[in-house]
């Protein structure tokens, strides 16, 4: 079994006992919920350089605790006082150690789109993610069908909120509807061995269709990564281990530098 395998099950657990827990009422009875979303997909191509997802990660299953110090309303700000694109928050408990409140706490002070990245697979994981301050969700190809993505697609789309469509193997592009999914995220990450290559964007995005927003994920940690994704034709980058291991600002800075392309 994957571990990817040992997530989804783990998800149908947690999807059963979030539906005794809340009903589609309950949760749009919270206050978050009626709150308007930004949107990521309208600040990209605005301007020639690539944009940025700076992600909230406190450990992974591949690297263990990637920060000691964490604290997710610090970074947070410290990811919104320096202009990155989005924030993409991991909620996953027991694989990544997030949580879900993040969302909200975040939710009160963001000045940019939280991207709720977690391993959803039901309706009610969308309202959940609506009602705690999420403005777009991560789907993975990997772990859905072709009529999940677009049934969960449209539920996201229905409350106002984007989905990153995420897939790792070229195998998957024909799950995808590319008129309804127009988001793509190509991780780079081998979900059998955790190994990451940057040569999966630029393989991907070469057969994908040329009107479509890529961002590309895993694996980017210098300026050499990003003077590779450039050549790709990529829109943005999702960018996490690099900036959670230390001096934060300093690493943003540097990211923006190389992405507007700056020296």
């Amino acid at each position: 079994m994957s571990i990817l395998d040992k997530i989804i099950k783990v998800k149908e657990e947690e999807v059963e006992k979030l539906k005794k827990t809340y009903s589609k009422n309950s949760f749009s009875e919270m206050e978050l919920f009626n709150i308007p979303t930004i949107s990521f997909m309208n600040s990209l191509k605005k301007d020639k350089r690539i944009s940025i997802i700076a992600e909230i990660k406190q450990a992974s299953p591949s690297k263990g605790i990637i920060n000691n110090n964490f604290n997710a309303a610090s970074i947070a700000g410290c990811y919104f006082n320096n202009g990155v694109d989005a924030v993409s928050v991991l909620t996953d408990k027991q694989f990544f150690k997030g949580d879900i409140q993040y969302l909200s706490q975040l939710s009160n002070f963001k000045k940019a789109p939280l991207l709720r990245k977690d391993f959803i697979i039901d309706e009610i994981q969308i309202l959940e993610s609506k009602a705690f301050g999420a403005d777009m969700i991560l789907l993975i190809c990997e772990s859905l069908t072709k009529s999940q993505i677009k049934d969960l697609t449209d539920t996201a789309h229905e409350l106002g909120m984007e989905v990153l469509l995420e897939l790792h193997t070229v195998d998957q592009i024909e799950k995808i509807d590319f008129s309804h999914n127009r988001l793509i995220g190509i991780n780079n990450r081998n979900l059998n061995d955790f190994s990451t290559s940057l040569s999966v964007t630029k393989n991907i995005s070469e057969i994908l269709p040329v009107d479509i927003f890529i961002v590309s994920e895993s694996g980017i940690h210098s300026k050499a990564d990003i003077t590779f994704l450039k050549q790709t034709g990529i829109d943005a980058v999702l960018v996490g281990e690099f900036l959670m291991a230390g001096n934060t600002a300093l690493k943003i800075s540097e990211l923006k530098k190389w992405c507007a392309g700056e020296n």
